[in-house]
């Protein structure tokens, strides 16, 4: 069996989530696509301190892109949301994957709100058949902002619970996003040629497809690290995990000052000489949105990187370490701080309200260059090419003054 070092482990799981070197040339549309595919998700979340997180998982991976290809490839039914690690984009081949849950979404907990949908049936039943007659709504469109109640259809409140259920049974789509609104539409409209008798997937070959994907994005993976990629039942899956080695998708290999048995997947192959060498490094220097998949299980991010991470834009505000929404630093290969920023877009200017500097690390002239040059293309990016600093180690604001 082969042995490789943490770093060729950390190495390993990056080339697999796109970061083992910058872009080489400028991102296309397809680009998105792809980049997606090699995370097999998308984590969405709405908060707007810095560009919202979707945009900024692909941005550290692609660099400059326009925003709007990812929303084109959503209406273009390249891609679709539902709830995979929480809601997510994913690519439309998952879809009979996801299929199942829709079907019978009774375990998935808070995310469908069984009792409201048995209570309120027929009227859930005649929003469907509205907007089957009459076309796609946005929950914004049941909402009064004068706050008087109307004699219409769409002056209901509760109908807002109501595509939420029929989101999460599948008889509703996300079409498209507006300003990352969602616009539902029904399925059948979304995507006219599926057919549940046709084309979904035998109910076995469901967990072998999502560990599958899991170990593809991971590219390292460890048997208590599988539940958390596509939330699927926390149990181990070593025993899964056999089974994929025994069929050749997955390499065994032991990772130095590790007691869980590891396995690199096949898409990865031939970096294994250079990991086994310990020759193999990730030359990349980039911001992370908090919901990346580098860093959103922290017990993996632990184990790989040594890095503790907490999103606590959730957390009350004394209650905070480090800031609202601190965007980890990738420095070639390791976790090396994080940074408390916000983009003030009317001001065009980026602020980095504190970088804070992980222990053992040495903040010295030539991270610091990496650093203050990611910063600057990120925000570029932004449209608040301005970057001003608050609170940041000496070496990084000399860096600063420089470019």
């Amino acid at each position: 069996m082969l042995t490789l070092p943490p770093a060729a482990a950390r190495a390993l799981h990056l080339a697999a989530q796109g970061l083992l070197t910058p872009p080489r040339r400028k991102a296309t549309k397809s680009d998105v696509l792809d980049t997606i595919r090699r995370m097999a998700q998308l984590q969405i979340d709405t908060i707007h301190v810095v560009a919202r997180s979707p945009y900024l998982v692909l941005f550290s991976r692609l660099g400059d892109f326009p925003p709007r290809w990812l929303d084109e490839h959503l209406a273009e039914a390249r891609l679709f949301e539902y709830w995979s690690h929480e809601a997510c984009f994913l690519p439309i081949e998952q879809f009979g994957l996801m299929r199942y849950k829709m079907l019978d979404p009774s375990g998935m907990g808070w995310k469908y709100a069984a009792e409201w949908h048995e209570q309120n049936r027929p009227e859930i039943e005649r929003l469907l058949a509205r907007i089957r007659d009459e076309g796609p709504v946005r929950s914004a469109d049941f909402a009064r902002e004068d706050g008087v109640k109307g004699n219409g259809w769409w002056d209901r409140k509760p109908e807002k619970r109501h595509l939420e259920v029929l989101f999460t049974t599948g008889d509703l789509m996300v079409s498209e996003r507006r300003n990352l609104q969602r616009v539902y539409d029904v399925r059948e409209r979304v995507l006219p040629d599926w057919d549940d008798t046709r084309d979904l997937p035998p109910r076995d070959a469901v967990l072998p497809a999502l560990l599958d994907y899991t170990c593809r994005a991971l590219g390292v993976v460890r048997a208590d690290w599988v539940a958390d990629y596509y939330r699927l039942p926390r149990r181990s899956y070593r025993a899964e995990l056999e089974r994929l080695a025994e069929a050749g998708d997955l390499i065994p290999v032991q990772i130095d000052d590790w007691k869980e048995p590891a396995y690199v997947h096949r898409s990865l192959d031939a970096l294994l000489p250079a990991a086994a060498a310990d020759t193999l490094r990730s030359t990349v220097t980039t911001l992370l949105s908090p919901f990346d998949p580098v860093v959103w299980d922290r017990r993996r991010a632990s184990t790989l990187f040594g890095f503790d991470y907490t999103i606590e834009c959730y957390t009350p505000e004394h209650k905070r370490r480090y800031g609202y929404f601190c965007l980890p630093v990738l420095h070639r290969g390791r976790l090396v701080g994080r940074v408390d920023a916000k983009a003030h877009r009317t001001l065009g200017t980026f602020e980095l309200k504190a970088v804070h500097v992980e222990p053992g690390v040495r903040f010295g002239a030539g991270l610091a260059a990496d650093v203050a040059k990611a910063v600057k293309k990120l925000a570029a990016w932004h449209g608040t090419p301005e970057v001003t600093v608050a609170h940041a180690p000496p070496a990084l604001v000399q860096a600063f003054a420089r470019t």
